[in-house]
């Protein structure tokens, strides 16, 4: 049989057949495409969130508006390098003579390192108690009984009322004369002792939050398939064993999103803390957050208010970035050692 009349598949210059360019150009672009349609978005985060934070940065560097400690005379603020980063983390203050000193007990550059502590002992303490109350609560509503639909909508309800309405409503509870005391006999000045406000507080916030915890491990329950229960229970697991060996592996990367979400709003905490105590309790700041001492700093200068809005988005940035890169990657090894497993 001859072959000079077989007609080789046309290609270009390349050596590449059309139909792998034609996929090439189709994809980039659908490239082109997303990016346009995203492109007004990625504008809309930098006007919305992009210039405030530059913007408290650069205040951050500058000086706020006051009376000159040496003439005495008002002056509008100038060049501060990194004079309020100093006053919140060296607890410096400006003396009468205008050289740095250590800031005295009553200004609030001598809270920081309190607010922090306090800041992050709510958010470990309230995220451990609502993960834990969370998965009880998701476990009881993702089970098939009668009056399923009338638990979850009561377990929801706290979630539903607004924070400033729960911090109104536990202090009424934590009155001297209120509920707690009641009910427990006691004389508890919930409100106003140093550990006694900090635990109302977190009292306060695991009843409140608790819920949206359940609901986001809820989620991640429903998606795990009643094949692989009812395959350990072929198995032999025990109920423990279902739990600790199926439920937990498949739960954990809504377990992560959870916490992760819910350790961002804690770190952030400020209504509830502000509405029930004031901020104060004991010393006068046992439960004063990052967020409250900001907002008391906007009210003597807004400059020294950005140094520190700088800080707490620095501290809760980091945080972030230890749970995505620590957590989130471990979750994601697993997932795939899994999958790898199951194909073996």
């Amino acid at each position: 049989m001859s072959t000079s009349n077989v007609v080789a598949p046309p290609s270009t210059s390349s050596g590449r057949p059309p139909v792998r360019q034609g996929i090439k150009k189709n994809r980039a672009q659908q490239s082109r495409w997303a990016l346009y349609l995203i492109l007004p978005t990625l504008v809309l985060l930098a006007v919305v969130i992009g210039y405030p934070i530059v913007q408290a940065i650069i205040m951050s560097f500058e000086k706020d508006a006051g009376l000159d400690p040496a003439t005495g005379l008002f002056v509008q603020g100038g060049f501060a390098g990194f004079q309020n980063y100093a006053h919140w983390l060296f607890q410096q203050c400006m003396g009468a003579d205008g050289n740095t000193i250590p800031c005295p007990p009553g200004n609030l550059g001598a809270g920081f390192w309190n607010a922090t502590f306090v800041t992050f002992f709510f958010t470990v303490t309230t995220v451990i108690l609502e993960t834990l109350l969370g998965l009880w609560f998701a476990l009881i509503m993702n089970r098939a009984f009668r009056g399923r639909g009338f638990v979850r909508a009561a377990i929801l309800i706290p979630w539903a009322i607004p924070t400033a309405v729960t911090a109104k409503l536990w202090f009424f509870i934590f009155s001297v004369a209120g509920v707690a005391n009641a009910v427990l006999n006691t004389h508890i000045l919930w409100t106003s002792d140093e550990w006694a406000s900090r635990f109302a507080v977190i009292i306060a916030d695991t009843w409140k939050t608790t819920p949206f915890m359940a609901l986001l491990i809820l989620a991640g329950l429903q998606i795990i398939p009643e094949e692989v229960y009812e395959a350990a229970k072929v198995d032999g697991a025990s109920t423990w064993q279902r739990f600790w060996r199926v439920t937990m592996p498949l739960l954990k990367p809504a377990l992560m999103v959870a916490i992760l979400f819910r350790v961002l709003d804690a770190l952030r905490i400020f209504d509830l803390p502000f509405i029930l105590t004031g901020g104060g309790g004991g010393s006068g700041n046992a439960t004063t957050t990052l967020s409250i001492l900001v907002i008391l700093q906007i009210r003597q200068g807004f400059n020294s208010a950005a140094a520190l809005s700088t800080i707490t988005f620095i501290i809760i940035f980091l945080v972030a970035l230890i749970f995505v890169r620590l957590l989130g990657t471990n979750v994601v090894r697993t997932q795939e050692a899994q999958q790898k497993g199951a194909k073996a």
